[in-house]
């Protein structure tokens, strides 16, 4: 059985932000960060939250939105608008040091045995590239990453040697949001490295979302899904 609540995380300065927290049936289990969409934890993130726990990961997901507009949450693409605004205010070095501040705090947590992943999706698929190349707590980053259709990673790819973990990356090759010259320049950056992948599906953006009916390609999102527990039980259980 999952259970599912909110966990409060300090940040460094001293703020206070909230995380929703699924549980697994389990008394240690590895965890996993999820990072959200524009449209904050919404019911897609819980619920991908909740998928994630039932595979038996103890999983958060911090509204990294707090410091803007704390609890924000849409649906789908009514509101696109409002979340593209928030995102356009997102301080990212200070997201960074919030997503540190969420590793820690599962770190500690004593349903954690230790590992922990990072999923993220659309904006997400971003801050969990940027939490592959700079989150660190005493001396130790994630264990693997998974990123969905991240579109800043083009702009981020001078942290690639930063990353040290295992990293899966999911595109859309039908992504009016990143051209092809964006995934190409990602998959070369990746090139030579044994322990990245980069997957390329028939879909648009956002096409694992089943909120966001005119993005979400249910056999897409399915085989994106299956690759993704299988990589993450490759490293977070070994």
């Amino acid at each position: 059985m999952v259970s599912t609540h909110y966990e409060k995380i300090t940040a460094a300065d001293g703020g206070v932000f909230d995380a929703f927290c699924a549980v697994p049936d389990s008394d240690s289990a590895p965890g996993v960060l999820i990072f959200q969409e524009i449209f904050g934890i919404n019911d897609n993130i819980r619920g991908l939250a909740e998928r994630l726990a039932a595979a038996g990961y103890l999983v958060l997901a911090p509204d990294m939105f707090w410091r803007i507009e704390p609890r924000f949450e849409r649906k789908d693409e009514s509101g696109m608008a409002e979340g593209i605004e928030l995102v356009q205010q997102l301080d990212f070095p200070l997201a960074g040091s919030d997503i540190t501040a969420t590793l820690a705090h599962m770190r500690a947590m004593p349903a954690c045995n230790g590992k922990v992943g990072g999923v993220g999706f659309c904006l997400g698929g971003a801050l969990a590239y940027l939490f592959a190349a700079n989150s660190r707590v005493d001396g130790h980053g994630p264990d693997a990453v998974v990123s969905y259709y991240g579109s800043a990673i083009r702009g981020m790819l001078d942290m690639a040697d930063k990353i040290e973990c295992p990293i899966l990356f999911h595109y859309g090759d039908r992504d009016p949001f990143i051209p092809a010259e964006d995934i190409e320049a990602v998959e070369q950056a990746m090139a030579g490295r044994p322990d990245a992948t980069v997957y390329r599906y028939d879909a648009g953006h956002a096409f694992s979302n089943w909120d966001a009916p005119s993005m979400y390609d249910e056999a897409s999102a399915r085989v994106a899904w299956d690759r993704t527990i299988q990589f993450l039980d490759d490293h977070l259980r070994a």
